[in-house]
């Protein structure tokens, strides 16, 4: 982050997301405030807490995707959740808290992930050694060599026993000197000789084809760890009123009490390398450790983004029924956690001080000033997003990374097809776009997959029987394939 201005953090967002500066703005502000504030002293820093921000806007529009990668362009921990699946503590349904854990989660992954990175060499050699030693077992110590090891500690033993009950130290007889294993003493040890450096030599050449990759296809079984929550909690945790992640906590909870299963698994070397590696850099790395970062980072860098904001806004009707239910107890409920408190999960206390939290909403048919004062109080950057216009649709189609004239070619291309989008093509797509906003339900962007599939929809039916062929998307093409949805106004309504 020291060296991302807010400048080159809108400049970041640019190449995702078309239009939205004023949101962009405020989030990359917001972003560098968090490193601006480590950069004081403890007690200053201390009192400095992140200005929440409040996006305004349909659906569609960018709300979510800049949420998103602005938490992947400062590797912090992210978590998207829906207000509305929140119910007010003795409602059933998940209590608010649940945000704080899946953030939490989110963020031991990720500490997980960049342990588990710092040490995938060597996990990748001791998954050949797991392997090397199912293909071919090393050899067993020769019976004459075991006798003269244990001789030597029956000796040692003894040694000690005297200089403990005080014999002169002249009379401890000396270790009994034995030939080396390269020297053996008879036939048999010279034929067990023999069988050792074949085994050693073929478990070489083994180790040789299995790094090499040429005995990828092979078949292997190998344990592994089974990772799913016993019987018994997933019980527990299908049931009515249970919260959704019960028993993955209680799992995480009883820890060592439970033990550690294993299954059996039939696969080809190759995916036994990849499973065994990650099983191998999973005991390497220290929990303990990833644990209290992923804590810390939580707390210090942690982004939760809460949607859907509008739908608990305004109080209930008093009836305690339909969707109304505990609204303003919801918001009640998330007000603390925005606020700052402490929340208790199964790796330890978090303080939520500093998360920034970035809430969103629609507000089609409620406004910010409908959520309760305390909760409007605790949002105080407020940003309004805009509609798309046929502009940024074209731009939507075309300049991102992601870009989704882009993705269809590449998903087209990997059968042999050869598509291709003309300036009116893309032109015209975009006035559809636009004009089927304005006569449904304006869902922004979104509205463009739902044209680009009826749009190419013939294409990708018939592209593996009749590949190689190219295809010209021009305007044209595009009205022949949706003009007649689009003027029929209930049919649109259905289609697109």
């Amino acid at each position: 982050m020291d060296e991302l201005t807010p400048r080159q953090i809108v400049a970041e967002l640019d190449k995702y997301i078309i239009g939205q500066g004023a949101a962009k703005r405020a989030v990359a502000i917001a972003l560098r405030n968090r490193y601006r504030r480590r950069q004081l002293d403890a007690d200053m820093r201390d009192d400095i807490i992140p200005k929440n921000i409040l996006m305004i806007g349909p659906t569609g529009v960018g709300k979510t995707e800049i949420a998103r990668r602005l938490a992947s362009l400062a590797h912090a921990p992210f978590v998207k959740v829906e207000a509305t699946k929140f119910t007010e503590v003795g409602y059933v349904g998940r209590d608010v808290d649940s945000m704080v854990r899946d953030l939490v989660q989110s963020a031991v992954r990720m500490v997980e992930r960049e342990k588990m990175d710092e040490v995938t060499d060597k996990a990748k050699e001791r998954a050949i050694d797991r392997i090397l030693d199912i293909l071919q077992p090393k050899p067993k110590v020769h019976e004459r060599v075991a006798n003269q090891v244990s001789n030597q500690v029956e000796s040692l033993a003894d040694a000690l026993n005297n200089m403990f009950r005080g014999a002169p130290a002249g009379t401890i007889p000396p270790p009994q000197a034995s030939p080396a294993p390269s020297e053996p003493a008879d036939a048999g040890d010279e034929a067990a000789r023999k069988r050792s450096e074949q085994a050693e030599r073929i478990r070489a050449r083994l180790r040789e084809q299995i790094v090499d990759g040429s005995r990828d296809q092979d078949p292997i079984s190998i344990d592994v760890e089974d990772n799913a929550a016993p019987p018994l909690l997933q019980i527990l945790g299908a049931q009515p009123g249970m919260p959704d992640d019960l028993g993955g906590d209680m799992q995480g909870m009883l820890g060592g009490l439970l033990p550690k299963r294993r299954k059996r698994r039939n696969v080809t070397i190759a995916e036994a390398k990849e499973i065994l590696a990650h099983e191998e850099a999973r005991l390497m790395i220290d929990q303990d450790q990833v644990t209290r970062e992923a804590i810390e980072r939580a707390e210090q860098t942690g982004i939760i983004f809460v949607d859907e904001m509008d739908k608990i806004a305004g109080k209930g009707d008093g009836a305690g029924r339909g969707p109304d239910v505990s609204r303003e107890g919801v918001q009640r409920d998330i007000l603390p956690i925005i606020e700052g408190s402490t929340v208790q999960t199964k790796y330890g206390s978090v303080r939520t001080d500093y998360v920034l939290f970035i809430a969103a909403g629609a507000f089609h048919l409620s406004k910010p000033s409908d959520l309760i004062p305390e909760l409007q109080g605790r949002l105080p950057i407020r940003v309004e997003l805009d509609n798309l216009t046929v502009e940024d649709f074209r731009r939507i189609l075309t300049e991102p990374r992601n870009a989704l004239i882009r993705q269809y070619e590449a998903l087209l291309a990997s059968e042999g097809v050869t598509l291709t989008f003309s300036e009116d093509g893309i032109e015209e797509i975009a006035r559809i776009a636009a004009l089927a906003n304005e006569q449904m339900e304006n869902i922004g962007a979104r509205r463009l997959h739902t044209i680009m599939e009826r749009l190419l929809d013939e294409v990708s039916f018939e592209a593996p029987a009749d590949a190689p062929f190219s295809v010209m998307v021009n305007a044209p093409y595009v009205r022949q394939k949706l003009e007649a949805i689009v003027k029929d106004e209930d049919l649109s309504h259905y289609i697109l």
